[in-house]
């Protein structure tokens, strides 16, 4: 798998990364180990994990795996903290069952998760450590001073950001050490052209894509309607996935689907290849929920878009 640098540093990564949020709830530890490897062998080394992925499970899991199934030094792991978590009362008052995440980059929340991510991965450094959202209740200072020692400590090899506007990252780029910004960008999803691209540009931020596939949406499997297996059909997520089910959705699918027939792959292969090749991403994170599912999104790595098929692309998503 080919390896970019990560904006103007000195860091590389593989340019698909491998996401682990269905990591202990959707995919058990032995699926994940199974993809875990095939990643790997496929030259991949870009893992993204979080303490908010099913409640910290999947970096317990990644941890588990790291070192015995492959080493340690062969991987670039990105992880984040800021967000904490809030047990959600029931209403009869009976004990909480499930969590629900507010932000906090209070000093002392980010060097907790950060040991805590440490302990559970049971690694020495995260390559890439990002504060997870903008906190407006915490002062900037304290926030990438945080990072900036983070960083000289060792723990941290690359300071990063997650799902912050132009301005909030400009902001960040020019208090704190920032090498990388995730953020969400896809064929449906391309209003940070405007300017979250030109901010990464001008700081020097590479981008990592996540949500690459709209949710499922660019794979085409929504076009005959919503799969009874699909998060479409979840109550936790049909609703933010329904309400992008619209005619312009529909048109880009429709194009997608087209591209793929003309070059002998799939739609879901189509979209990551052009997201993937979008100017400053240096890589992106999608996830799998099995085996199955990581082998398409590996078959990316190898479609080179003709120039035509991209332009076509980039008109039919333009908003």
């Amino acid at each position: 798998m080919e390896q970019r640098a990560v904006g103007r540093s000195g860091l590389r990564v593989s340019r698909i990364g491998l996401a682990t949020h269905t990591w202990g709830r959707e995919t058990d530890a032995d699926d994940a180990a199974v993809q875990l490897v095939a990643f790997v062998e496929s030259g991949g080394t870009l893992l993204d994990t979080s303490p908010a992925y099913a409640g910290g499970a999947a970096q317990r899991i990644l941890g588990e795996l790291v070192n015995e199934l492959v080493p340690r030094d062969d991987l670039v792991i990105s992880g984040c903290a800021g967000l904490a978590a809030v047990p959600v009362t029931a209403p009869d008052g009976a004990p909480a069952t499930e969590l629900r995440w507010r932000v906090d980059a209070s000093r002392r929340t980010l060097l907790r998760q950060l040991d805590r991510t440490l302990l559970d991965l049971g690694t020495d450094y995260l390559d890439i450590w990002s504060v997870a959202a903008w906190d407006p209740h915490t002062p900037l200072d304290e926030i990438t001073q945080t990072l900036d020692d983070a960083v000289r400590s060792g723990k941290v090899r690359y300071g990063g950001v997650r799902g912050l506007d132009a301005w909030q990252l400009a902001t960040m780029a020019c208090a704190a050490p920032i090498t990388a910004a995730q953020i969400p960008y896809s064929l449906l999803s391309r209003n940070l052209e405007h300017d979250i691209v030109p901010a990464a540009q001008h700081h020097g931020v590479g981008l990592i894509a996540t949500t690459p596939l709209a949710w499922g949406i660019l794979t085409g499997k929504y076009r005959s309607g919503v799969p009874a297996d699909s998060r479409g059909a979840a109550e936790s997520t049909a609703a933010q996935i329904r309400e992008r089910l619209d005619d312009h959705a529909d048109r880009v699918v429709d194009a997608l689907v087209t591209a793929a027939d003309g070059l002998g792959t799939s739609p879901l292969a189509v979209a990551l290849a052009w997201v993937r090749d979008r100017p400053a991403v240096a890589s992106l994170f999608v996830g799998a929920r099995d085996m199955g599912q990581l082998t398409g999104i590996l078959a990316a790595e190898t479609l080179e878009l003709p120039r035509a098929i991209a332009a076509a692309l980039d008109d039919v998503s333009s908003i």
